[in-house]
């Protein structure tokens, strides 16, 4: 700044050396009638400095009545009667167009026998730091005066806030609006039309050969449900291990037949490990449906059963079918007077459970045998046998009886009822339609498994060689009975 022809200085320093005399006896000197019109960066240095001999001697009045005041040229600023003065400061000015001005702190007392520093980032110089919201024309401090700011001081750009209605430049990528699109869409059944399967059989397997796979017609019907059966079949184990406990109050009924057409479909389509076990407390005959391979009972592995470490040594006492089955058979040692006890069930069961993902019960005549309690009380759920006769029916349906009345109503609910060995051309008068509706009411499913010649021979059974309709009724059992996988531990 410029006042009678010579320029402020910056500081005390500065002055003496300009020619300029600094105050030493607590009266200030100014060069020229006119007092300077100081920035309010120079009054700050002059008053935050520290104590020195050259400091003024401010009157003690507290502090003054307005704070960042002006002085008026030619007269000396008003330091109030207190034992502090009050920095004079140049007041806040207003910024470029659309931004507000920086709100000053409030005067803090300075060191003994010094005037008050005014806000800290303004006395010192740094005004331009702060990000603090514009303000209005008018402030008031703690003081109670209230001053105008000053144009063109104080002025500091706000920080640019993120908008979501900031507008895109030109080009930039857009938010993907399509749903449902992911790596899962690039199968190959979808980028490669012509490695479809062959379709099973009838006019579409012969359009797809004669034209070398390049026409396929769609699935029919059929093929989709039957892709439905094995699909429900191949359903995960939920809790790990399964167990299906096959029973029946009436014997000849076909209900170790049941147990192996089961266990052998639910082997063929789900290609994990699936056994068979035999817990009938006499000589069962669930070996006599497959060419054994062992003579080991589950007597062996009652005995020996400390010293099974891993699969391959439970292996060792099964017998495995062509369709992946593995049975695991009875004692039939006629000398042997020793039963199978439920505590035996539960033994083999508990090692069982750590090798094989579902176990199959062959369970024996009637329900109050020694072996009976342990096998319901492990049983996820049961598959009730029946005959399509008014006898048959009548035991089944008294086998629910007796199962809900000693707090086995959940298997009740859970059942799959077989009739099994239905005739198509039988002469009997039996109602099926009435007896399936019987068995509905009081449980999950019903399944009719027809006779097949093949399963009539009591020999090995080979899904191979059973008829269409029986393998595809074998399937249904398997998907009803899949259902079930999903389910918690009983």
């Amino acid at each position: 700044m410029a006042n009678s022809g010579q320029d402020w200085p910056a500081d005390r320093g500065s002055a003496e050396h300009a020619g300029t005399p600094a105050a030493s006896s607590g009266e200030d000197s100014f060069a020229g009638d006119a007092r300077p019109s100081m920035a309010r960066s120079v009054w700050a240095d002059m008053l935050i400095s520290g104590p020195d001999e050259d400091a003024p001697s401010w009157p003690s009045s507290g502090l003054p009545p307005s704070f960042g005041q002006r002085p008026v040229a030619g007269e000396r600023p008003d330091f109030g009667d207190a034992g502090y003065g009050a920095a004079q400061q140049d007041p806040p000015e207003p910024g470029p167009a659309g931004y507000g001005v920086v709100e000053p702190s409030p005067p803090e007392p300075g060191p003994a026998g010094y005037g008050v520093v005014g806000p800290p980032d303004v006395a010192q110089g740094r005004g331009w730091e702060s990000t603090e919201a514009a303000f209005g024309p008018w402030e008031t401090y703690e003081t109670g005066t209230t001053y105008e700011p000053a144009v063109g001081y104080g002025v500091v750009p706000p920080v640019a806030e993120p908008s979501t209605g900031y507008p895109e430049p030109p080009g930039y990528p857009q938010e993907p609006t399509w749903q449902g699109v992911s790596a899962d869409n690039l199968s190959a059944d979808a980028l490669l039309p012509g490695r479809h399967a062959a379709p099973p059989a009838g006019w579409r397997r012969t359009l797809y050969q004669i034209t070398g796979g390049r026409v396929r017609a769609p699935r029919s019907t059929a093929d989709r449900r039957h892709m439905d059966l094995v699909l429900r079949a191949r359903t995960q184990v939920a809790a790990g291990h399964h167990r299906v406990a096959v029973l029946s109050l009436k014997g000849g009924v076909g209900k170790t037949t049941t147990t192996v057409g089961l266990g052998s479909t639910l082997a063929s389509v789900r290609g994990d490990r699936v056994i068979a076990i035999d817990a009938n407390p006499d000589r069962g005959t669930l070996c006599d449906k497959l060419r054994l391979e062992t003579a080991a009972t589950v007597r062996d592995l009652l005995n020996e059963g400390g010293q099974i470490r891993r699969y391959a040594d439970v292996r060792a006492y099964t017998t495995q079918a062509p369709s992946g089955l593995e049975v695991l058979a009875s004692d039939r040692d006629p000398t042997v007077s020793v039963a199978f006890s439920d505590e035996d069930y539960e033994d083999v069961a508990q090692v069982l459970e750590h090798y094989y993902s579902i176990c199959i019960t062959d369970c024996g005549t009637g329900l109050m045998h020694s072996a009976m309690a342990g096998v319901l009380h492990l049983a996820d759920q049961i598959v009730l046998v029946s005959s399509p006769s008014v006898d048959g029916a009548r035991s089944a349906s008294a086998t629910l009886d007796w199962l809900a009345a000693h707090q086995y109503g959940d298997l009740v609910r859970g059942a799959v009822v077989v009739l099994s060995a239905i005739r198509p051309r039988s002469k009997s008068t039996v109602d099926l339609a009435q007896l399936e509706q019987h068995f509905a009411a009081r449980c999950r499913a019903v399944v009719r498994i027809p006779y097949d010649a093949h399963l009539e021979e009591g020999a090995e059974i080979d899904l191979d060689r059973l008829s269409r309709a029986t393998a595809d009724a074998y399937l249904v059992l398997a998907a009803a009975v899949g259902d079930g996988f999903a389910w918690p531990r009983h």
